[in-house]
């Protein structure tokens, strides 16, 4: 109706004019429908009014298109509305979410950053501690060496006591180069007597309630016979051999070397014999010998068909199923294996190639004690690794192949031990009870 009324008009107009003076155009608009617009020149004004192109309406209008013009170059720039306002407000919500994803990863670095920040911070006093400790060390005397106890003269009732509590034999065999005949001096014969646990340092960490501490029987260089060696084993891949150069050094948390083992060590079975430590590969029968001087692996062979990761451990677990130990006759494996249903396995190894050179069969179950330690030839075991008041319960003679029960007193201090082990040098039990590091005068008697 509208299109015929403006036909209408636009015909009258152009008719009383001439059809040359009127115009009609036909096209979309911005929206997309049909639009007829026509125009008309008018019959009487030969120009518009100034007060009509200047008037209110005028500047209205005026002020609606520029108002319209904004409208169009936002629409046409994509800022709103428009077929892809949906995608664009998809994006928006993307980049949003990217946003608060990288914010929330920003205040995890920076937690991260100030934690290795702490870490550097204690590593730094740690350093300057030990630099203070290594200046001190440099500028002490060095004492001459006290005379040497004639075999002759009774240990046991000579007073003799060298500073820090540790027995008469320790200064003496752990002297580079030197090997003593412990046997000649008290004997290599059965274990008489233990006594009570002298604690040396408790661990800083939890990686420290179970560990093996050892010292080398028969040190070779670069290190010596007083260095101190230590492993917190509490965790999944633990790798790293502490080194202090006495006792003293020991008590006081300053170790003067740290070594980076190449395969991760299976629970407190470790021992150290000839400048090698010896130790069972995690997860597996596999035992390694990893020399100190040249940082590296020397030998590996596996320990024939025994148990392995919580076959046959002691009674207090931790995988403890093959511990090994050093005492007067070399280096000792105690185990366990199928064929043997549990009853424990004592072998001497090779020390360089790591083979089996002898096992014996004995009629104990492992899982049953819980630890065991070597002594000239005769293997022992202790009854509760908890109670502290147990007894060392059994005894087996490698040289006769018989074994009988025993009931010699023992102490677990601290109620939690993870770790015995025997010194020969030393002449003492090196133990890890709950958390310390503890130490056992024996007793032998005569062979």
């Amino acid at each position: 109706m509208w299109l015929l009324l403006s036909l209408c008009v636009f015909c009258l107009l152009g008719c009383s004019e001439g059809q040359d003076r009127a115009t009609l155009w036909r096209g979309n608009d911005h929206s997309g429908r049909c639009q007829y617009t026509f125009t008309v020149p008018s019959p009487r004004e030969t120009s518009c009014s100034p007060t009509v192109s200047g008037g209110p309406e005028m500047e209205g209008l005026k002020a609606r298109l520029s108002l319209l013009e904004v409208l169009v170059a936002r629409l046409t720039g994509g800022e709103i509305g428009g077929p892809g306002a949906g995608s664009q407000s998809q994006s928006q919500a993307g980049l949003q979410e990217a946003l608060t994803q990288a914010m929330g990863e920003r205040i995890l670095l920076q937690g991260e950053k100030e934690r290795l920040e702490r870490d550097v911070e204690g590593l730094q006093r740690r350093m300057v501690e030990m630099r203070r400790e290594t200046e001190r060390l440099q500028s002490r005397p060095c004492y001459p060496q006290p005379p040497l106890v004639p075999p002759s003269i009774p240990l046991q009732d000579s007073g003799l006591r060298p500073a820090g509590g540790a027995g008469v034999l320790s200064h003496l065999v752990s002297r580079p180069g030197r090997q003593w005949d412990t046997g000649s001096l008290r004997g290599c014969g059965e274990l008489i007597s233990i006594g009570e646990p002298v604690s040396h340092r408790k661990a800083d960490s939890i990686a420290g309630k179970y560990g093996v501490w050892m010292q080398d029987p028969e040190a070779v260089a670069p290190y010596g016979g007083k260095m101190v060696w230590r492993i917190d084993t509490v965790g999944s891949e633990v790798r790293q051999l502490f080194g202090y150069e006495d006792m003293d050094q020991l008590s006081k948390g300053f170790p003067s070397k740290v070594l980076l083992l190449p395969e991760p060590v299976e629970s407190t079975g470790a021992t150290l014999y000839r400048g090698s430590l010896y130790y069972q590969r995690r997860r597996s029968r596999t035992l390694l010998r990893y020399d100190l001087a040249s940082e590296s692996i020397a030998s590996r062979q596996d320990l024939p068909h025994a148990g392995f990761h919580g076959q046959f451990p002691y009674s207090w677990g931790g995988y403890t199923d093959v511990d090994l130990g050093v005492d007067e006759q070399g280096l000792w494996a105690v185990y366990s294996t199928n064929k043997a249903k549990g009853a424990i396995v004592v072998s001497q190894l090779d020390p360089h190639s790591l083979a089996v050179k002898r096992s014996w069969e004995t009629s104990i179950r492992k899982t049953s004690v819980a630890n065991a330690f070597v002594i000239c030839g005769r293997l022992y075991t202790v009854a509760s690794y908890t109670a502290p008041n147990t007894t060392i319960n059994f005894m087996f003679d490698t040289a006769t192949g018989q074994g009988k029960e025993v009931a010699l007193p023992f102490r677990n201090k601290y109620r939690y031990n993870s770790m015995v082990d025997y010194n020969p040098a030393q002449r003492k039990l090196f133990a890890w009870d709950n958390f310390h590091i503890v130490s056992y005068d024996v007793r032998l008697g005569l062979q």
